[in-house]
């Protein structure tokens, strides 16, 4: 968990990055952001602002899709790591929980929980021990251990897709959408477990959400995306009781939804465009 008073640690920096897909589509437009051990760190926008896309670059997940980061670059505790393989980021300690609560369908929870530890050269005796620190925290998975991922709930799959990143033994869990397609009350747990894998186990998040209100209740700190760019950033409680955040972001205003580029102030933001 992040400590008032301390010097904040950097693990994770993005400079500056451009993501082109096809060789034509410019996706990403110069997005820097910085994400401090112990934190969690919300990367905010709408559809289609850039989310998932900042987190696939970080991830090393583009070249499936034919996308590339054409400019900037992106370290990890201080080392250029795009150019590695997926899976030797994870075995660096950063892994990435996809969007649509990918699960191995035809397998049991359990067994997809197992397969967070492949990359792993522990004993099955520390396996053993992380799969109950898992069930721990998701005692649900527990009691549908042997149950085939494919018919269990959304929210079950959710935490399935956590549970299995968690088995990686990682330093930094990137999240993509957590809460789409969930009801609200499911919504809350799953950030309530969030909240307390960072505080009591020390697990640096870098999540990407559509649901402002929630994600900046438990974030520290937020960036907000719009067209592959950062239109602002700032620690969560500012973004919160921001006017136009408020009115942009978090449905306080009867005027409907705008792009935050619509509004006045935006101009005294451009520096950020620049």
């Amino acid at each position: 968990m992040l400590d008032a008073g301390k010097t904040e640690e950097t693990l994770l920096e993005v400079n500056n990055i451009e993501v082109i897909y096809n060789h034509v589509i410019l996706v990403l437009k110069g997005v820097s952001l910085n994400v401090p051990k112990g934190g969690i760190t919300a990367l905010l926008g709408g559809n289609g602002a850039g989310k998932t896309t900042t987190l696939k670059a970080i991830s090393n997940l583009l070249k499936s899709e034919r996308g590339e980061v054409t400019k900037g670059n992106i370290r990890y505790r201080g080392e250029r790591v795009q150019d590695l393989l997926p899976s030797d980021l994870v075995k660096k300690g950063v892994i990435q929980v996809m969007e649509g609560r990918h699960c191995f369908e035809h397998l049991t929870v359990e067994e997809n929980l197992l397969t967070g530890a492949y990359t792993r050269g522990s004993s099955r005796a520390e396996i053993e021990a992380d799969l109950e620190l898992v069930y721990s925290y998701f005692p649900r998975l527990k009691e549908r251990r042997k149950s085939q991922a494919g018919y269990t709930s959304g929210g079950e799959q959710q935490m399935c897709a956590i549970g299995r990143a968690l088995m990686s033994r990682p330093e930094t869990i990137l999240l993509d959408e957590p809460s789409m397609g969930l009801a609200p009350q499911l919504v809350e747990q799953i950030f309530d477990i969030v909240k307390t894998l960072n505080e009591e186990e020390g697990y640096t998040f870098l999540l990407a959400e559509q649901n402002t209100n929630v994600a900046l209740r438990f974030a520290h700190y937020g960036y907000i995306l719009e067209n592959g760019r950062v239109v602002m950033d700032g620690p969560a409680k500012e973004l919160r009781e921001n006017p136009d955040v408020k009115e942009f972001y978090l449905g306080m205003s009867d005027e409907g939804r705008k792009s935050f580029r619509d509004v006045r102030s935006y101009r005294r933001r451009k520096r950020w465009l620049s």
